[in-house]
């Protein structure tokens, strides 16, 4: 038997292991990295919107979209009497929660983390209120899926803890037609 001949066995195995890997390969990135239910919870938020207070003025408008191959939700605010910002949420597998960092033109930042509460998204986090006192804020925001389709976002803010609330926005998200 030739040189060449005693080889091809061998060739033949490390063909057929390659071409498994890549298969392997190509069936791992046919699956969506965000595909599990979690990524789904925060869909009721998805779209285009008109929001008003509970007095009925309008607050601003709101277009929440699905990105990055549908692992993020980016949202883009503009406020009736200007201002705008924009928001990325997204579920963190690793710690089994969902966060949010909101800036907006002021140059503030908001960084968030919660979960699905029942029907409720719930978000909270805490910031430096600065001062001699070296105070912190916690804030705590709540979507809620209303009948008909509409969303309640209601913004809370606690400067003793969580012992009581004051209430920062609270809107009412209706699609727009």
């Amino acid at each position: 038997m030739s040189p060449s001949r005693s080889r091809l066995p061998a060739i033949l195995l490390l063909s057929a292991v390659c071409l498994l890997s890549v298969a392997d390969l190509l069936v791992a990135q046919a699956k969506p990295a965000c595909s599990t239910p979690e990524y789904r919870q925060f869909d009721f938020w998805v779209g285009d919107w008109t929001v008003t207070t509970p007095e009925g003025k309008l607050a601003g408008t709101n277009r929440i979209e699905r990105t990055v191959d549908g692992c993020v939700l980016q949202e883009h605010w503009v406020g009736s009497q200007g201002g705008s910002g924009t928001s990325l949420n997204m579920w963190n597998a690793a710690d089994q929660h969902w966060h949010q960092v909101w800036m907006d033109a002021a140059g503030s930042m908001l960084e968030l983390k919660g979960a699905l509460e029942g029907s409720q998204m719930i978000m909270s986090g805490e910031h430096s209120t600065g001062g001699a006192s070296g105070g912190v804020t916690v804030e705590r925001i709540t979507w809620t899926p209303q009948p008909g389709g509409s969303v309640r976002q209601l913004w809370e803010s606690s400067k003793d803890a969580g012992s009581t609330w004051t209430t920062q926005f609270d809107g009412l998200y209706v699609r727009k037609p």
